[in-house]
């Protein structure tokens, strides 16, 4: 079973002002990959924030994978992926590419996301947005690389080509 943190960025959501649907979602498709859900956060949108709760769940809750919702837009607010490209040790930039790709096909503002993804020792961050319904979409096209991705950072898994 992977291990799943899921963090929220949203000055509203943290402040109570605003319902988490898209942290939310994530919970419930968590199964999907197959997941269980051992963190989920809701911060504001500040860079220490983000950053202090990216390092807990990595670093101390040990979780393989962190999902994120929120922050990756153009807003003055929006800092998720500066945080989370100030914690990672790799960069993973096929995953944002992938997302942002299969956006595309539905809607040009997609070109717009910011999201990054990367690795933190042996933990898998993701960017997502922080609309449910582009989450849902994000997460159509990551799930099923996810168990491949976290067999291969735990040193359980082969190579990525295919024969």
């Amino acid at each position: 079973m992977i291990k799943v943190g899921i963090l929220t960025s949203s000055d509203k959501g943290y402040a109570g002002e605003r319902i988490d649907e898209s942290g939310k979602l994530i919970a419930e498709r968590a199964g999907e990959i197959p997941g269980e859900v051992i963190e989920y956060v809701i911060v504001p949108d500040e860079i220490e924030e983000i950053k202090y709760n990216l390092i807990q769940m990595s670093d101390v809750a040990k979780v393989d994978l962190i999902l994120t919702t929120g922050g990756t837009g153009f807003s003055p607010r929006d800092i998720t992926p500066e945080a989370t490209l100030s914690v990672i040790d790799k960069i993973a930039p096929g995953i944002p590419e992938a997302m942002r790709a299969k956006s595309l096909e539905i809607t040009n503002r997609a070109m717009l996301s910011r999201a990054v993804a990367g690795i933190r020792k042996k933990t898998l961050i993701i960017n997502m947005p922080g609309s449910k319904k582009a989450v849902d979409e994000c997460l159509d096209v990551i799930i099923p690389v996810l168990s491949h991705a976290i067999e291969i950072l735990r040193g359980e898994g082969g190579e990525c080509g295919r024969g």
